[in-house]
């Protein structure tokens, strides 16, 4: 341990080190700013994450994250619930929110598959989409899961599962991206761009 500061500050910096993005030294710097700024910014921080802890939920519907269950997005009258977008995980399902790019409804699956982590599909929130799309309502499936080799496999696992299900399975374009350079792209990408293209 740490001569220079007491169990309390290293047990935070532990902490603050598990999140996603800090390290030890980014970790120490940011306790070490939370504790200069403890009234403006470490007790309401405190007392936000207690609120959070107490009341956020994941929704028994989807798995977004909510102070009800169901969820705001499953609640609403506004949203379409004949489609449905898979999404691996809640942060995915914020960036499109935030696009304000679709108008259903979604599904968070938790992750993807990956042999190496040693997650398969009971790990993942596979068994409620298929109960989801065997619903009258529900029209078509949106595989929205990051181009990856995981994401790939794991739209290819969905997809056959949902093979019997009187739903369309659609996923998201790849390609090039707005405002994107030819010569700054990726093989792969270049090649999806090729196998997606459309007429102009």
């Amino acid at each position: 341990m740490n001569q220079a500061s007491g169990p309390e500050i290293e047990r935070l910096i532990q902490l603050l080190a598990k999140l996603p993005g800090l390290g030890p030294r980014s970790a120490r710097r940011a306790a070490l700013h939370l504790l200069k700024k403890r009234e403006q910014l470490m007790e309401p921080l405190a007392e936000a994450m207690g609120e959070a802890a107490a009341k956020i939920r994941a929704c028994a519907e989807c798995g977004n994250l909510d102070v009800t269950d169901p969820c705001a997005i499953c609640a609403s009258q506004r949203r379409d619930p004949k489609v449905i977008c898979v999404v691996e995980t809640v942060g995915d399902l914020w960036a499109l929110e935030r696009a304000s790019a679709f108008k259903g409804r979604y599904h968070v699956l938790g992750g993807v598959l990956s042999a190496l982590d040693g997650i398969g599909p009971d790990q993942l929130n596979v068994a409620k989409l298929i109960e989801r799309a065997g619903r009258e309502e529900t029209s078509e499936i949106i595989l929205a899961l990051n181009a990856t080799v995981d994401g790939q496999t794991t739209a290819h696992f969905i997809a056959d599962k949902l093979e019997g299900a009187s739903v369309d399975i659609t996923s998201l374009a790849r390609g090039v991206p707005v405002g994107g350079e030819l010569d700054y792209l990726d093989d792969g990408t270049l090649a999806a761009a090729f196998k997606s293209r459309r007429p102009a």
